[in-house]
């Protein structure tokens, strides 16, 4: 049950989706653009429509996620390829990558949502305070963002998909998209984005950890976990990780060592890097 708090958000937001009318909703298959669509939805029937973006980049359980949920909550969804991995641009994996990312997502959304119809993204309040370029993007596309027009952080979200009987949303762990695992200056490869999700999931099924991260850095691979499931993880499972993980990339064109360390939140993202 909704707790008043959540209930007089959910309230807010549409009240918000009501005065927008029209809207298509871009899904990443994460909870803020999850539980934005479910509410969207559920306001506007119809006159919603979910936008989820299939490509490499995209791991292969989030696609999943929004394909379960259309089939649930009978969605009209539309499944797109925006080509960012056409765009040179984003392919040498700048700074600024995820710009040039949305500027192709939004450019592919506009003309098949119609003139009449706003494109709205699952941004929270949180996202104001950091690093994304995306939001530029956004700005230039007229996407709004109605957790933020609702003053909405991310633990708010994921109170208010608890509320609406969402649990698997509410614990979902955050999963940006595959090119965030690759350091900044080198290339985005298609191919090393399903050997990292692959890797992900394969780490998540021996381990059962709650974060796995698999980071291709210019010096080696890095596994990335949980410290708790990093700290439990016994030498026989290490290495049996470490080789079937190797080999997995090396099949992909990365040939380096790999080492294991704790999770950190955008460690392959250099702020500081420009291209020589």
């Amino acid at each position: 049950m909704a707790s008043s708090h959540s209930e007089s958000r959910i309230a807010a937001l549409e009240r918000l989706l009501d005065g927008i009318g029209r809207v298509a909703v871009a899904v990443s298959g994460g909870v803020d653009s999850m539980t934005l669509a479910v509410v969207a939805h559920r306001t506007l029937g119809h006159a919603s429509t979910m936008i989820h973006a299939v490509s490499a980049a995209v791991p292969e359980d989030a696609t999943a996620r929004v394909e379960r949920y259309a089939r649930r909550e009978g969605w009209r969804l539309r499944r797109i390829d925006a080509g960012e991995l056409l765009d040179a641009r984003y392919v040498a994996n700048p700074v600024n990558r995820c710009y040039f990312c949305k500027t192709n997502l939004y450019s592919t959304i506009a003309p098949l949502a119609g003139p009449d119809t706003t494109i709205v993204s699952g941004t929270n309040t949180d996202d104001l305070g950091d690093f994304r370029p995306g939001l530029a993007a956004a700005s230039e596309h007229a996407v709004r963002h109605p957790w933020v027009e609702c003053g909405t952080d991310k633990s708010a979200v994921r109170a208010i998909a608890a509320g609406l009987g969402l649990d698997d949303l509410a614990e979902l762990p955050a999963a940006p998209c595959l090119s965030s695992r690759v350091e900044t200056g080198i290339a985005i490869d298609p191919r090393v984005l399903q050997a990292i999700d692959g890797c992900e999931r394969l780490v998540r099924e021996v381990t059962g950890a709650a974060t796995v991260r698999c980071r291709v850095r210019r010096d080696a691979v890095v596994v990335e976990l949980d410290d708790k499931a990093l700290v439990s993880l016994d030498a026989p499972r290490r290495v049996g990780l470490a080789r079937e993980v190797e080999e997995r990339m090396r099949v992909a064109g990365v040939s380096r060592g790999l080492r294991f360390e704790s999770y950190r939140m955008g460690s392959a993202f250099l702020r500081s890097y420009e291209r020589a």
